[in-house]
């Protein structure tokens, strides 16, 4: 991330970024940053935009504190358009939805928004959460409960009932990415792993 060198002169100065999120994948916003901005943003970890209408910097969430966390950022093969991967803080349009490209339904059933929610869980603990109640218990617990529901989808695997058998997997599902969480890592970095024992 550190050593990318986007080509600012082809567009004026400027770049285009196309901020996405890092979890869900989807494109929350694009902007534009010049050489300033890029800098600022490799070094705070917080994406910086150079606004074209009022000729300066300014970070996102500056005004609002939804800021946009760097997690990671590539150049395309003309390096002349970023993306970067970010954990939002807060919504991000200033219109209140969580992408500038429309109201999105939060009744997504993607791995990536499921994990999402968890980390915000974490991030933002709410009262009568079940899954702040896993980890308040502390590692251990969570680490017990992924245990527990491999066993339970086992048994179930053995028998025809399709609902219980599916139930079970979305439990363990659920209390494996709730373990990753917990551990402060996530999905993406088990995924680079299968990656390089597939190369």
């Amino acid at each position: 991330m550190d050593n990318l060198q986007p080509d600012f002169e082809k567009l004026n100065g400027l770049v285009p970024a196309v901020i996405q999120d890092l979890y869900t994948k989807k494109v929350l916003m694009v902007g534009f940053m010049n050489d300033e901005a890029f800098k600022k943003t490799s070094e705070e970890k917080r994406v910086t935009f150079y606004s074209r209408t009022k000729e300066r910097l300014w970070t996102k969430g500056e005004t609002s504190g939804n800021f946009l966390e760097v997690k990671s950022m590539a150049l395309d093969c003309d390096n002349d358009t970023l993306l970067i991967q970010v954990v939002p803080v807060g919504p991000v349009c200033h219109t209140g939805t969580d992408t500038c490209f429309g109201d999105e339904s939060n009744t997504s059933t993607d791995l990536g928004f499921l994990e999402k929610t968890i980390q915000e869980r974490k991030t933002n603990p709410k009262e009568g959460s079940y899954t702040n109640l896993l980890f308040d218990k502390g590692i251990n617990k969570v680490a017990q409960k992924v245990g527990e529901e491999a066993v339970e989808l086992v048994i179930e695997a053995k028998d025809d009932d399709k609902n219980l058998f599916l139930n079970e997997a979305a439990d363990l599902m659920y209390h494996y990415l709730v373990l990753l969480a917990a551990k402060d890592f996530s999905l993406n970095d088990v995924i680079e792993v299968l990656k390089e024992r597939h190369s």
